[in-house]
């Protein structure tokens, strides 16, 4: 790549271009900075070509995920059943209801801790948490002030794969019980 970009400003369409192509290549998700770094270009550039290339991906195969400054780009669902013929993946458990709805307090009221979820669902939640965990739904995004400080839990870009979200903007609104 060009090291001339940040002087000569690229066209967006090229820098979205690149930013595809490393996307593509990458096997993770790519913080904003690394973007920055890997094609010389400054942050509002970066930004610019990624809002043009996620429209360009608009009715595509492919969409650019989002959660928080990570960017990744991934299979819609839609289209997911085909790779999964296509690829065959590995087979892992499906979840249970009790973990979608760990989930999804988590995803509507992160950052959260284990009591706050717990004082919801109104059972313990560790298990639920741990296998969570192990499957890269969720992650420890810091501590809480309170007593023993505990740790608060947040989702993570594979969240997003597996809901089929791109970033935690575009989940649906909570519909709220009316009992």
């Amino acid at each position: 790549m060009p090291s001339t970009w940040r002087r000569s400003n690229p066209p967006v369409a090229d820098l979205s271009a690149s930013l595809e192509a490393i996307l593509f290549s990458s096997n993770r998700p790519l913080k904003v900075r690394e973007l920055q770094q890997a094609t010389d270009a400054d942050r509002n550039e970066v930004e610019g070509a990624l809002e043009a290339l996620r429209s360009a991906l608009d009715g595509r195969g492919v969409m650019l995920m989002r959660h928080h400054d990570e960017v990744h780009l991934a299979t819609r669902p839609e289209h997911s059943a085909a790779v999964r013929r296509a690829l065959r993946p590995e087979v892992s458990g499906r979840l249970s209801p009790a973990a979608y709805e760990t989930l999804a307090i988590i995803a509507y009221q992160q950052p959260v801790a284990r009591s706050g979820i717990e004082e919801v669902r109104g059972v313990n939640c560790e298990s639920v948490l741990n296998n969570l965990e192990l499957r890269d739904l969720i992650t420890e995004v810091g501590r809480g002030a309170g007593p023993g400080q505990p740790k608060l839990y947040g989702t993570t870009m594979r969240f997003l794969q597996v809901i089929g979200v791109e970033s935690l903007d575009h989940l649906p609104s909570p519909q709220l019980d009316a009992r």
